[in-house]
């Protein structure tokens, strides 16, 4: 598995956990009765924590990520040679994390999805305030769109680093 899968999985990964975090804190005050749906003040304040949060965690694990990534391409070189020196292994780490023009493409690819679900889920949500829903309710979906289109974004640069990607 490249770095790139590896990188992208892991933010898929941070990406759902905090996602589902955040529908476990507010929706579950919502349904214990703790804030009523048209507090716009609680659901935008609760949104701006966790977009800070999923700031600090994506860093956090980021940073993790790399240390182990780093670490396991040391070992797995020194394994094979035992005088492989210190110079070679970063030269080998540093290869390792470089993106060409096909992850640059990908990724490009890739962000497609991303804006395709967050203007499904404004459209969604303006839908919403049509049909007479809360505000909270449209800025739930908005939010919601978001991380969803974060995530697929990442299940799309999964799908193009396994099945390639054509410049067409």
């Amino acid at each position: 598995m490249s770095y790139q899968e590896k990188r992208t999985i892991t933010n898929i990964f941070t990406g759902a956990v905090v996602l589902i975090a955040y529908c476990i804190h507010a929706f579950g005050k919502y349904q214990s009765g703790m804030v009523e749906s048209g507090d716009l003040k609680f659901w935008a304040s609760t949104m701006l924590i966790f977009i800070g949060i999923g700031i600090v965690v994506a860093i956090i694990v980021q940073i993790v990520f790399h240390i182990l990534l780093s670490v396991s391409i040391a070992v797995q070189k020194k394994i094979q040679d035992r005088n492989f020196d210190e110079k070679e292994i970063e030269k080998t780490i540093q290869s390792e994390m470089v993106e060409d023009e096909m992850g640059k493409l990908i990724g490009l690819k890739s962000e497609r999805i991303g804006y395709i679900t967050l203007g499904a889920g404004l459209v969604l949500g303006l839908f919403a305030i049509v049909f007479n829903y809360s505000t909270a309710v449209f800025l739930n979906i908005l939010f919601i769109s978001f991380s969803l289109g974060s995530i697929l974004e990442g299940f799309m640069n999964l799908y193009y680093f396994r099945r390639g990607v054509h410049n067409a």
